[in-house]
């Protein structure tokens, strides 16, 4: 009989809630089958099967709290199965990439009896409230991704393909929204990390404008050059520029030894919002990366958060976080700090508006209004107002950007 237990998924994990089991006592499983979901303060990540064999036991409901260590079920394991993994793992190997033909996306194979299911924990919960197998939801996205409508278009005995007019939609989405939300996984985790972070940390939001013309025109040249790059990416490299100017922002105040941590590596988190919340992914060492190198970052963790395929590492050890509120119409905030960083950054909508240029003439300008919430145990007032003046004097003369990287 074999243990399955809940194991250090990242770094510094203690402890996981189980959120939904995938299989059920008596149910045959195979070699790194998904078997349990579970909610770390992070991310929601499936537990997969260290062996073949049959589900005999589960220990832990869902729901519960466990710490790392503790049994969450046992598997009676598959005795030929493990005498052939151990006498002929490479010989198995290749048999099976001959085997199994290429599967597309949905279909079931003889070889693999459990489907793999692109969807979010909440779209999922959805179907498992109403009692649909989500295997037998169509999606309508080319990705294969099932989304909250197409299991509400499920419930109504309609798939993906039949797509509802907008009223008789609205009112089925109106039909099944519960009475109450479960106040668990990652919703329970950002609660107790912003509340922790508000009654430790006394927040101070500075709040300042900055002019994009000229990032703008050159934005512009560099798409009539074939160069695409987002505005997000030139502002996060201001950022760390800025940081290392006032490295009192890239820092962690250890109380316990009465003295504040000026880290040497600038890893930057992009908050971003999900489906099953707000995530943090980090992009690592951000000072040793181009302008380029760092929209390709932002592209790639941000697709991966929003698909919730983020790997542990990928969220751990920020020093800074930024939060690119702007596309949504945010026009000013006063963010929470990512504890234990000493501050964040949230940039708000860009407007056109009239400002006067250096020569005195009445021009339109695209102004961006940002917020930065920092611990006023950490710095102060007038150190926050150099920093963003810093930030925006590289934003504002792109040139002198591109000079400190030189």
């Amino acid at each position: 009989m074999l243990e399955v237990k809940l194991h250090d998924i990242g770094e510094g994990m203690t402890e996981g809630e189980v959120i939904h089991y995938l299989v059920k006592v008596g149910d045959s499983v195979m070699t790194d089958q998904p078997l349990v979901e579970v909610q770390t303060d992070k991310m929601v990540a499936e537990l997969t099967s260290p062996c073949s064999g049959i589900v005999k036991e589960i220990r832990i409901e869902v729901g519960q709290t466990v710490q790392v260590g503790t049994s969450l079920l046992y598997i009676e394991i598959d005795e030929a199965a493990r005498a052939d993994r151990k006498s002929h793992v490479e010989t198995k190997q290749s048999a099976e990439k001959k085997a199994i033909p290429s599967i597309k996306l949905g279909e079931k194979s003889p070889h693999m009896p459990f489907k793999r299911v692109l969807a979010a924990p909440y779209t999922r919960k959805i179907a498992r409230d109403n009692n649909i197998n989500i295997e037998d939801v169509k999606a309508s996205d080319s990705s294969g991704r099932i989304t909250e409508d197409d299991v509400f278009r499920f419930l109504q005995g309609k798939q993906a393909d039949t797509e509802p007019n907008k009223d008789s939609r609205l009112t089925e989405v109106s039909q099944e929204i519960p009475n109450e939300i479960p106040f668990r996984g990652i919703r329970k985790k950002i609660a107790e990390k912003m509340t922790k972070s508000l009654f430790t940390i006394p927040h101070v939001t500075h709040f300042d404008e900055v002019n994009m013309t000229n990032l703008f025109k050159m934005r512009e040249q560099l798409k009539a050059d074939g160069e695409s790059v987002s505005v997000s990416a030139f502002l996060i490299k201001a950022l760390v520029i800025s940081l290392k100017d006032f490295p009192i922002f890239n820092a962690e105040l250890d109380e316990e030894n009465n003295r504040i941590l000026l880290k040497k590596n600038y890893h930057i988190g992009i908050a971003t919002n999900t489906e099953s919340g707000l995530i943090v992914p980090v992009i690592h060492d951000v000072d040793k990366k181009s302008i380029k190198e760092i929209n390709q970052d932002v592209k790639e963790l941000t697709a991966k958060a929003i698909a919730g395929k983020l790997r542990p590492f990928e969220m751990q050890n920020s020093t800074f976080t930024v939060s690119n509120v702007g596309p949504l119409g945010s026009t000013g905030a006063t963010p929470i700090i990512n504890y234990p960083e000493t501050a964040l950054i949230a940039f708000h909508k860009t407007k056109k508006q009239p400002i006067v240029n250096e020569q005195d003439e009445i021009v339109i300008g695209h102004i961006m209004t940002l917020s930065m919430a920092f611990d006023h145990r950490v710095a102060d007032g007038g150190t926050a107002i150099a920093f963003t003046n810093r930030f925006a004097s590289l934003i504002e003369q792109p040139h002198k950007l591109m000079m400190e990287m030189i």
